[in-house]
């Protein structure tokens, strides 16, 4: 639910269409990863001593305001608040989800089944918003960005009721954890020590601060979709097409995330590759100037999302501490930061460059990555460690 959100492939537009330039639209993406940054890591250890299934429903909560106030206040500050409120709510979710998953099959000695499981419900989710893509052409015929909003803010209550009813188990961790982790007294105590944990082995476990900076890296490159609406219109496409094309990367990443299980055990080498072609794929189509361009877009973003999830099953994998979010948030940090650079280049090269030529310069350190990866991926885990 939380990515059936139809006003994802307008809300570019909305802003454009309120008199925003494309160096404000930017600014608004640095508001959004920056507030996300500043919270990142404290809302991780927050969900290594609290309810996780309760921190998921404020997140979604905070959505739900975000979204409303682009629609009743649609003005650079009313843009400006619902990026931070969903800032906020994309940091209390980061680390979050994926702890919540991975100590559910460890309480239930399956963590085996975590790559399969996550790739799956990445998919399905990725599904949902393929669905809400192309929901957002009908719906903005029918009633504008209006009506658009409103199902999105309809679905982030939805999503709140799913959070709820969620299962959670106790923490799974064993003694030498837990009296690392209760050394603290009262909540800011265990808060204190939780996050202490999970920033040591963040940064003195060497499989886990690699995989955490790639991971990271991966994340970064997310931002690619940020301009994708913003790319479709400037090779011409209408604002009923924009969506439809913006569908096809998304069932692209659908496939991917729903191919990250089974390829979860091929060579770090083969991700590489995978990597390579994805940066290869989108220079050429965002270059090409047409809106064929977005098929091979499309496949790279595929390829792209594979990656990313197997690289985010095995950071769970290589963690062996008890402060899982907090752990998985550094990398959501770090990430942040990479998103905000991204934002900030395309904000200051929109004076001197097209979109087009900017898009394909962002496939540079993708390719960049790529070379790093073989190194950086750990292995996955053997059965009888998971």
């Amino acid at each position: 639910m939380q990515d059936f959100i139809p006003l994802y492939p307008l809300y570019q537009l909305l802003f454009t269409d309120h008199g925003l330039s494309a160096s404000q639209v930017s600014t608004l993406f640095i508001i959004w990863s920056t507030t996300a940054f500043v919270l990142e890591v404290p809302s991780g250890a927050w969900a290594d001593v609290f309810s996780r299934r309760k921190l998921l429903a404020l997140g979604s909560l905070l959505s739900a305001l975000g979204y409303a106030s682009w629609i009743l206040v649609p003005s650079y500050a009313g843009f400006a608040l619902g990026f931070i409120l969903w800032g906020a709510s994309s940091a209390l979710i980061s680390g979050t989800f994926e702890a919540l998953v991975y100590d559910e099959l460890a309480a239930r000695g399956c963590t085996d089944r975590y790559a399969g499981l996550i790739s799956r419900a990445k998919a399905a989710a990725l599904v949902l918003n393929l669905a809400a893509t192309a929901l957002a052409a009908p719906l903005y015929k029918l009633g504008g960005y209006q009506l658009a909003g409103a199902v999105s803010v309809l679905s982030c209550l939805a999503q709140l009721v799913v959070a709820l009813s969620l299962p959670e188990a106790t923490r799974v961790a064993t003694a030498d954890e837990t009296e690392e982790v209760e050394s603290g007294s009262g909540p800011l105590g265990r808060y204190g020590s939780m996050l202490r944990s999970g920033l040591a082995e963040a940064a003195t476990s060497r499989p886990v601060r690699k995989a955490v900076a790639l991971v990271a890296l991966l994340g970064g490159f997310l931002a690619f979709d940020e301009y994708f609406p913003l790319l479709a219109r400037d090779v011409g496409a209408s604002t009923t097409l924009v969506p439809l094309l913006i569908a096809g990367t998304v069932a692209a990443q659908a496939i991917g995330g729903a191919l990250a299980g089974p390829a979860y055990r091929l060579r770090a080498s083969i991700f590489a590759v995978g990597l390579a072609a994805t940066a290869g794929l989108i220079a050429w189509g965002s270059l090409s100037g047409t809106v064929q361009g977005f098929v091979p877009i499309a496949v790279g973003y595929g390829l792209m999302q594979l990656v990313i999830i197997v690289a985010e099953a095995r950071l769970q994998d290589a963690i062996e501490g008890p402060a899982r979010a907090t752990v998985t948030s550094v990398s959501g940090l770090f990430a942040e930061v990479f998103a905000v650079a991204v934002y900030a280049g395309f904000a200051l090269g929109s004076f001197r460059f097209t979109l087009p030529a900017l898009v394909a310069a962002l496939t540079i350190p993708v390719l960049l990555t790529a070379l790093i990866t073989p190194a950086a991926l750990p292995p996955p885990a053997s059965e009888g460690t998971r």
